[in-house]
């Protein structure tokens, strides 16, 4: 860590030196302006001019990628909060076919990605996301949401044989994804520039690390939600071969995690260490659960006990998401003095 001495240059101005390294790498030179923000715990953030601009670009060359390296490229540009991207061949090259279909197909993958220039040997893609149309906390829920939606579709479909809504579920897996690549956009973004954790709903960058990790807890739940509707559209009939007492029970446990997903990410969202605590005891009863279903069930072939195992191994998961969030809940809340906590 690097110190510097404060100096008085008159009855009320304070001043110190910035560091010569730092202004030379940020081309900050005598006469620019600097923003000064001050955020929790007695920081005080220095930003060049070149931080704030939200017009960054970003090349990629494409020789020497397949498409699918290609397209991941892309997808990795966009996160890191590239305003523009170019695709470029190689040199006295065209793009060829499939790189063409690459980046089209990545345009479709992502929120607020399009292709606004295109010529034979490169396409020029710019993202027109604001960050302050959203925050952290409402993309969040809306990935939540999205997740559960999924799930109660899958379980319905299995329940009463309807392929339709199975394919329903499968169909959002696409927003549930793209909702989670903008949520880790507008993380980085805020990261690199502190500036933008306040549009996004934040006072300061410290929750930035927490919503990270909430953020991929949902989407791997979303993915848990996709595999039960996958189960509904390749097994016979669309369902499962139980008895309705039994499916009754299985409706119940997805009730029971879906409101704790949903209060798992209340508790993030409004700093609720109550809520964070009443999710782990809402686990605690439902932590037996598959192994108790699986155990009163009918004598069945190994194929048919398989899936139903599946179906509740991907219910049994999204409770313990849904705990994890409810951790991160506990640490976020606990940051914060409250009637369980003083901070001194």
């Amino acid at each position: 860590m690097e110190t510097r001495k404060v100096q008085r240059l008159g009855p009320s101005t304070l001043a110190m030196t910035l560091p010569a390294k730092w202004a030379q790498e940020h081309h900050v030179e005598k006469g620019d302006e600097v923003s000064l923000r001050m955020g929790g715990k007695g920081t005080l953030t220095v930003l060049p001019e070149s931080v704030q601009s939200e017009e960054s670009e970003a090349t990629i060359h494409a020789e020497g990628l397949n498409a699918d390296a290609l397209e991941r490229a892309i997808l990795s540009q966009y996160v890191l909060g590239r305003r523009i991207i170019h695709v470029e061949s190689g040199p006295d090259e065209t793009l060829p076919s499939s790189h063409i279909n690459a980046v089209y197909n990545a345009e479709t993958q992502l929120m607020g990605l399009g292709v606004v220039e295109e010529t034979p040997d490169s396409i020029a893609i710019r993202c027109s996301v604001d960050p302050e149309d959203f925050t952290l906390d409402n993309l969040l829920e809306r990935l939540e949401s999205t997740g559960g939606t999924m799930r109660n579709e899958g379980v319905k479909a299995l329940a009463h044989g309807n392929p339709d809504l199975a394919q329903r579920a499968l169909n959002r897996e696409r927003q549930a994804n793209k909702i989670f690549v903008l949520l880790l956009r507008l993380i980085f973004t805020s990261y690199q520039n502190p500036n933008l954790a306040r549009a996004v709903g934040l006072d300061d960058g410290f929750p930035l690390i927490a919503y990270r990790s909430a953020a991929k807890n949902l989407e791997l739940t979303a993915d848990n939600a996709e595999d039960i509707a996958e189960i509904a559209m390749e097994t016979d009939g669309h369902s499962l071969n139980v008895d309705t007492a039994t499916m009754r029970r299985i409706r119940e446990f997805t009730d029971d995690v879906d409101e704790m997903a949903e209060l798992a990410v209340e508790a993030i969202v409004e700093r609720d260490y109550d809520l964070a605590c009443d999710v782990r005891e809402r686990f605690a009863a439902v932590e037996d659960r598959e192994q108790d279903i699986l155990a009163d069930l009918d004598e069945l072939p190994n194929d048919e006990i398989l899936r139903v195992r599946e179906v509740l191994v991907s219910l049994q998961q999204t409770a313990q998401y849904a705990v994890r969030n409810a951790e991160i809940a506990s640490n976020l809340a606990l940051n914060e003095e409250s009637g369980h906590v003083t901070i001194e």
